[in-house]
């Protein structure tokens, strides 16, 4: 199915959260305000790595409208977070490793009281060696940033014999690619509302990606039950993965549990800069091998990743860009080995793509590169190399069945965008008539993991009842960010229930009114919620009818489920072949509710779909995705303008056409973000991009005019996962198929991201020197 952004619109008219959310009325966690709320901030380090030597805040506690002023010593519980291993302080009390690192909080009655506050804190600080360089880092004599050492987790994987295969090759290749630290730059940054309940309890009004996470994380911070402890997640104004990990949630929690009073924190740009998770840079080392018909035979991988001060999630995303740095390919030769090292550099984390992005840059790269040394043309290459459809996944291990790489390689050989290639080569279109504008075609493929990995726990499911007041119920502990999972799971209501959408209520993103299924991270939440209403829908239906049969005396295998209630099938084509307009239900949803005295509630629980081979972070479920591009180089300035896209993607049935292509393209204009302009600077470990005006993000103008999908969406016939989440694909081929165009425009081969425009604008005199002669 090919969709672009005019056809999408037609088939879907409305999103249920839209119209707020483009008239401004829609209120979003850090929008919420209550009488007699404080206002929050936290005092950073201002050093990368520093030992604190002594700390006074009695000056701030005399401040005007100040509240509370607390630091590591206000800390009831663990003074730690981090979803994996909690080694980043809630305040620092002995050492600071990032200029982000938080010291202390202040509450103070308006935000200006609560700032002077903070600069009346006096910090004595005794500066230590700086370590920036992750390699560096791993020296004997390197500065130790943890008591365990500057390497935060190794990943080793190999299969046949590379060294020998490596004397068997007819074409070997070697590169070396690096990736940028690129920020998340959503609109709404990090904060929301903290309020104790008389109770006793808390509710956290947060954005976040797991909001049963942020509960035990906090959980362990306060020295609370969890259950006292009441996260509502939902809507935030964009994550991409940034607002999975804690952030001002340790803060908020404890000054308003300090001060009984509610407390309101919201991060500006520059304090969301500082502090925010990045991007992982990493540094990739490749070998690769084929033989004179295009077979790989032999591929050789390093890994050095900068996960930053701390660990947050370095060590899943490093086993993530291992796997993937293999990718849809037969190659019987393997060797992987990587490292994640601690810095003073920021803090790297969880970002839309999760390390695949940085491998799938650098291996699509690879194979270009060996592509041109053989003379072949790269996507025939990698047709000879592509994994048949029963075979195991990138590390060995079973995984789902999957014809999707071989449909999205045909789909762009087959592209108008690639047809254009073959014409430029064969010199049947003509280049731009400025001898300083090359135009060129490249494409990249991939198949992306989904869900967390083998040995890390998934759980998946849901809740679908009739509520007292005649609705019917779905939850899910999922969250709104803009991805559209409302959308979807309406969309999939009504079609499964043949309801009505106003018959509906979704509720998401609430710890107190949600079963626990997971986070809403890892392309993982349509599938879950497919498995889920798969399973719930035909019970829910069978419940209703049997209420619907005895109120009505007819046979529950005579009624159905429809808009506004049960009713009675007609004919073969049931309801539907009523005028809807005319005709009313058998029996409304609020009389079922009535008839059946009492709210009706049915879960599902089961863990996501996980391959049974025990390779840790091996994934059994993926999305097979590939892109074609045209972009055009300007040799002047080095700017790299991408004129034309075409994305195939196999993610299986298309549920949401509207979300389906904001995804796509919302993740393809990250990805050229990524590709040609976003990098965040450091200095001798002090961050010296502090806003958007020195952090370039794409703008409306740099959005590509043409833009198509190709929704493949036949599954195999035993696949009984259904739709695959698409929230990350968009973003993970476009870059290498933007340096595979520019290789194709001008000839020059890409190893690091962001593309330099000094190193274009660079060959323009001697392309100019060719055309008019050398004086």
């Amino acid at each position: 199915m090919l969709l672009n952004r005019e056809s999408a619109g037609k088939r879907w008219k409305t999103r249920p959260d839209g119209p707020a959310k483009v008239t401004g009325s829609l209120s979003y966690l850090t929008d919420l305000s209550v009488p007699g709320m404080l206002h929050g901030k936290v005092l950073r380090s201002l050093y990368p790595h520093a030992r604190i030597m002594a700390i006074s805040i009695d000056e701030a506690l005399k401040a005007p409208g100040v509240a509370a002023v607390l630091t590591h010593r206000d800390v009831p519980g663990l003074n730690g977070f981090g979803i994996v291993t909690p080694d980043q302080p809630v305040f620092c009390s002995e050492v600071v490793r990032y200029t982000g690192d938080a010291i202390a909080a202040i509450a103070a009655e308006t935000v200006e009281q609560a700032l002077y506050a903070l600069s009346l804190i006096q910090v004595d600080y005794e500066p230590l060696p700086v370590v920036t360089d992750p390699e560096k880092a791993l020296l004997e004599d390197a500065p130790q940033l943890h008591p365990g050492g500057n390497m935060l987790h190794r990943t080793d994987y190999s299969r046949g014999e590379p060294e020998q295969a490596f004397e068997d090759c007819a074409y070997v290749t070697e590169g070396i690619y690096y990736t940028p630290r690129q920020m998340h730059a959503y609109m709404e940054t990090e904060g929301g509302l903290f309020v104790p309940e008389e109770s006793g309890r808390l509710t956290v009004y947060a954005a976040t990606q797991h909001g049963f996470k942020d509960r035990m994380q906090l959980s362990r911070i306060l020295a609370m039950p969890e259950e006292q402890i009441r996260i509502v997640s939902s809507p935030i104004g964009g994550s991409f993965g940034g607002k999975d990990e804690l952030n001002v949630q340790p803060y908020g929690a404890l000054l308003a549990l300090a001060t009984g009073k509610p407390v309101k924190i919201h991060n500006s740009r520059r304090e969301s800069v500082t502090a925010g998770l990045k991007r992982h840079p990493m540094k990739l080392t490749m070998k690769t091998g084929m033989d004179r018909d295009g077979k790989l035979l032999a591929h050789e991988v390093k890994i050095v990743a900068d996960t930053g001060a701390y660990s947050t999630l370095g060590g899943p995303v490093l086993n993530f860009a291992t796997e993937h740095s293999i990718g849809p390919y037969r190659i019987p030769h393997v060797s992987v080995k990587g490292v994640s090292v601690f810095t003073n550099n920021g803090v790297s984390g969880e970002f839309r793509g999760f390390g695949g992005n940085q491998s799938i840059f650098a291996l699509e790269s690879q194979l270009d590169r060996l592509a041109a040394a053989a003379g072949m043309d790269p996507w025939v290459l990698r047709r000879i190399n592509l994994r048949e459809r029963d075979d195991p996944g990138p590390l060995g291990q079973t995984v789902l069945p999957s014809e999707g790489p071989e449909q999205v390689w045909r789909s762009v050989a087959a592209s108008p965008i690639w047809l254009r290639k073959e014409q430029m080569d064969r010199g049947e279109i003509k280049t731009p008539p400025s001898p300083w504008l090359k135009r060129g075609v490249g494409a990249a493929m991939t198949m992306h993991g989904s869900g967390l990995g083998y040995g890390i726990p998934d759980p998946g499911g849901g809740r679908l009842g009739l509520s007292a007041d005649g609705k019917l119920e779905a939850a899910f502990s999922f969250e709104e960010f803009g991805q559209g999972i409302t959308a979807t799971l309406e969309i999939m209501l009504t079609e499964m229930l043949g309801c009505h959408r106003d018959d509906l209520r979704i509720v998401i993103g609430d710890t107190d009114r949600t079963p626990h299924n997971g986070s809403s991270t890892a392309s993982r939440s349509t599938t879950v919620a497919y498995m889920a209403l798969k399973d719930l829908v035909p019970r829910i239906s069978e419940i209703l009818c049997r209420i619907a049969s005895l109120a009505a005396g007819l046979p529950a295998s005579e009624l159905q489920t429809g808009p506004g209630g049960v009713w009675h099938k007609v004919a073969a084509g049931g309801y539907k072949k009523r005028d809807k307009k005319t005709a009313s239900p058998l029996i409304t949803y609020a009389e079922l509710a009535a008839a059946a005295g009492e709210a009706i509630q049915l879960e599902a629980d089961f863990h996501f779909p996980v391959t049974p081979d025990p390779v840790v972070g091996g994934h059994y479920l993926y999305t097979a995705t590939a892109a074609a591009v045209e972009v055009e180089v300007n040799l002047l300035t080095g700017a790299v303008s991408v004129l034309d896209q075409y994305h195939a993607v196999a993610a299986g049935p298309v549920v949401n056409p509207m979300g389906y292509v904001g995804q796509i393209e919302g993740g393809s204009v990250m990805a050229q973000g990524f590709a040609l302009f976003e990098d965040v600077c450091f200095s001798e470990g002090v961050p010296r991009t502090m806003n958007f005006d020195t952090y370039l993000i794409p703008g409306i103008c740099d959005i590509s005019p043409g833009f198509h999908i190709d929704a493949i969406q036949e599954l195999p016939q035993d696949d009984p996962y259904g739709p695959r989440g698409i929230g990350e694909v968009g973003s993970v081929v476009l870059a290498p198929a933007i340096t595979a165009a520019v290789h194709h425009a001008v000839g020059i081969s890409i190893g690091k991201l962001p593309i330099s425009r000094e190193e274009l604008s660079g060959i323009l005199p001697d392309l100019l020197a060719e055309k008019v002669g050398t004086p």
